[in-house]
């Protein structure tokens, strides 16, 4: 967020630039291919209508390095037998640089995946997406999978689709949550883990009993610490936070009104103050916190993605001691509230992130038929389990993948390890479709060859996530005068955070909370909550007139 201003500033200005040169040139919309069509009578499963392509593909995160087409079972099966090849472009951890440069340059890549908002609307007012509202009409997939909802929320300002959503579901969905150390755990009794009160209890234990652990990971620059918002209010999730408002009937509420978030952030304090966290926590980043991970020296974790650092970090563990790893457990929450209306994650039916074709692509209707295969039964199969052959030769009724034998025999950190690979190259996730496939191949495995990650989604994740689709694109454009508010009330709101955490006393926390609220109104958050608040009921709408 520190950066977000100064870069959509030269981002709006290369904007400006391109609308000069461009005019509206190039394609105009999903009827325009500038390369032929696809017959898309042939377009199925089995992805025999996809043509031969190559097209080039940027993914706009500092995280993200895309490993080389070809270099895995998955995309060397795709590159073999659907003569599709994509040419990645590396960000090379400075993605908001490089994409600027891109714009400015005008060499744009055919396809861009990047978070849904400023960055998409500004390449749609640019004129530089094209359309893809015929394209999602007339091929299979997306059509029988993307909730009618689903699209109406992809809609930009002019009406028409430009995006491609990446997991997105028609089911209940989310990652985040809490694990144990097991060995610590076992060793300390296996204390009742359910209220904040427990788990106070039991990081005092393990500071006193384990001085190399640290009792609590919050996760890179203290991610974890916000998501414990889902535990002092029922039916709520850290997205309230990040709206800075809370819905009280038909309107957002300033989230320093919030008793919950007030209790939220005097608990922190405390245990920052005990030592309970790591004093680095908002600072730390993701490599040192999967080397504690993954060497054992973290007792209890909350993590918006604790199924991935669970998975590899239970693989690291049982690697040399089979009774040891890591343990999901419900999430904790305040005495008294209903643990069945606590939630960690917030998911959307639209997904994750998405993908944009731009008018740089020859041929962007044979780019989006790859991607309705992908995200078709075949698609999914060989960029999630592998292609046939692999870990499966046959598939059920519904298309689903039926394990082979060395499915069943390799093992469950081996297989992981390996399926995780393709997963990466899978841009056009389609949630249900996978939840549904890995579920029944779950059931049929004995406990030993289970994944990690499926039975933590299973009994515990998903089914703590909220259903939070109706407060997506509530994020103004940076730019304009309620951007500017926003970045001003997401700016002061990060400092009193982190002097929140920090405070020397609980009365240093109601201190710092009391400034940021009086700080907050005066840069605007009123009217924010009152553009944020439209917009969510219009959502309702949508979602709505959908059903």
């Amino acid at each position: 967020m520190r950066n977000r201003l100064k870069w959509a500033s030269l981002l709006m200005a290369s904007m400006m630039l391109l609308l000069t040169a461009c005019g509206g040139g190039g394609n105009s919309g999903a009827s325009e291919t500038n390369g032929g069509t696809t017959d898309t009578a042939a377009v199925s499963g089995d992805g025999g209508g996809i043509k031969p392509l190559t097209f080039s593909f940027y993914g706009n995160y500092d995280w993200l390095t895309t490993a080389p087409w070809g270099d895995n079972e998955a995309t060397k099966w795709i590159q073999e037998n659907r003569k599709v090849t994509v040419e990645p472009i590396q960000s090379g951890g400075a993605a908001a640089e490089k994409l600027n440069t891109m714009i400015v340059s005008g060499d744009l890549p055919d396809v861009i995946f990047t978070d849904r908002g400023s960055t998409v609307e500004r390449l749609v007012q640019a004129g530089q997406l094209v359309a893809l509202d015929d394209y999602f009409e007339k091929y299979p997939n997306f059509k029988k999978y993307v909730k009618e909802s689903t699209l109406n929320l992809l809609r930009s300002e002019d009406g028409k689709i430009y995006q491609i959503p990446n997991w997105y579901t028609s089911g209940q969905f989310g990652n985040g949550g809490w694990m144990v150390n097991k060995d610590i755990y076992n060793a300390l009794g296996r204390p009742a883990l359910e209220t904040f009160d427990d788990l106070y209890q039991y990081l005092l234990q393990v500071k006193e009993k384990y001085p190399d652990v640290v009792p609590l990971e919050v996760g890179e620059k203290g991610a974890g610490l916000e998501i414990m918002y889902g535990g002092f209010r029922e039916n709520a999730t850290s997205k309230f936070i990040s709206l800075m408002g809370y819905p009280e009937g038909d309107k957002l509420v300033s989230i320093y009104d919030d008793p919950a978030f007030k209790e939220m952030m005097l608990y922190i304090n405390k245990l920052f103050r005990e030592r309970l966290i790591t004093q680095d926590a908002l600072q730390q980043t993701q490599d040192a916190v999967k080397e504690k991970v993954n060497t054992g020296r973290v007792a209890v974790m909350i993590e918006s993605n604790i199924t991935t650092y669970g998975a590899e970090g239970h693989r690291a563990l049982t690697a040399s001691n089979p009774d040891s790893g890591y343990e999901i457990i419900w999430p904790v929450h305040k005495a008294g509230l209903d643990k069945n209306k606590v939630f960690v994650s917030g998911f959307e039916t639209l997904g994750w992130n998405v993908n944009v074709i731009t008018k740089k692509a020859k041929d962007p209707e044979a780019i989006f038929a790859y991607f309705d295969w992908i995200t078709g039964p075949e698609g999914q199969k060989v960029l999630f389990f592998g292609p046939k052959g692999l870990y499966w030769d046959e598939e059920d009724a519904d298309g689903a993948p039926i394990p082979n034998e060395k499915y069943k025999t390799a093992s469950a950190n081996d297989r992981s390890e390996t399926m995780r690979k393709f997963e990466d190259f899978n841009w056009a996730g389609n949630t249900t479709f996978i939840d549904t496939a890995k579920m029944k191949i779950e059931e049929s495995l004995a406990a030993n060859q289970k994944s990690w990650e499926t039975v933590a989604q299973s009994t515990v994740t998903w089914k703590t996530a909220l259903d939070i689709t109706e407060f997506v694109n509530t994020d103004p454009i940076p730019d304009t005068e309620t951007g500017i508010i926003a970045q001003n009330v997401q700016d002061i709101y990060s400092l009193a955070f982190a002097q929140m955490v920090q405070a020397k006393s609980d009365e240093g926390v109601l201190s710092a909370l009391e400034k940021a609220k009086n700080n907050a109104e005066k840069a605007g958050l009123e009217k924010l909550l009152q553009f944020r608040t439209e917009k969510w009921q219009e959502n309702v709408k949508k979602i709505g007139d959908a059903k």
